[in-house]
C-alpha cells in the first residue's frame, strides 16, 4: 500500500497537537485550499447543522458531503472486487477524498496522502469532482 505523509498546511497554517481533523486535512489536500480557511468553513458548517463549531474532532459525513458539493465533488461508491475490501489503492487515478470507517482521506493517484498510514483500512466510498 502506498502512503504520504501529508499535514495539509495544518503545522504551517499554526495549529499545535493532534487532533481528529481529517476532514479539514483531505479537503486542504485535495482540492489544494490552505488549511485554515477549510478549517473555518468546516467548523461553521458543522456549527449550522447543530454541532458543535469544530472542526477539531471530526465532522459527520452528511456535512462533509455538502461542503464537498459546494465545490463540485460528488459522492461514489467504492470499486467492488470479489473476496476483498476496496482500499486507498483501489480508487481511481487523479484525486479523490476516501471515506474511511471514522476517518476522511485525500488519496492521489492511488496514494493515500495523510498524517498517518491509513491504507489498511477498507474504503467504502470517495468524493470525485463532477
Amino acid at each position: 500500500m502506498k502512503f504520504q505523509y501529508n499535514d495539509g498546511g495544518r503545522k504551517a497554517a499554526g495549529f499545535k497537537g493532534t487532533a481528529g481533523d481529517c476532514g479539514a486535512r483531505s479537503m486542504a489536500i485535495a482540492l489544494g485550499l490552505d488549511y485554515k480557511a477549510v478549517y473555518k468553513e468546516l467548523a461553521q458548517a458543522n456549527a449550522d447543522c447543530g454541532h458543535a463549531k469544530s472542526a477539531r474532532n471530526g465532522i459527520y459525513k452528511d456535512v462533509f458531503a455538502d461542503v464537498l458539493k459546494r465545490y463540485g465533488w460528488v459522492w461514489m461508491p467504492a470499486p467492488k472486487f470479489d473476496g476483498r475490501k476496496a482500499r486507498c489503492s483501489d480508487m481511481p487515478a487523479g484525486v479523490v477524498i476516501a471515506k474511511q470507517a471514522h476517518h476522511f482521506v485525500a488519496v492521489i493517484d492511488g496514494v493515500a496522502n495523510d498524517i498517518w498510514d491509513c491504507t489498511p483500512k477498507m474504503v467504502y466510498g470517495y468524493w470525485a469532482r463532477a
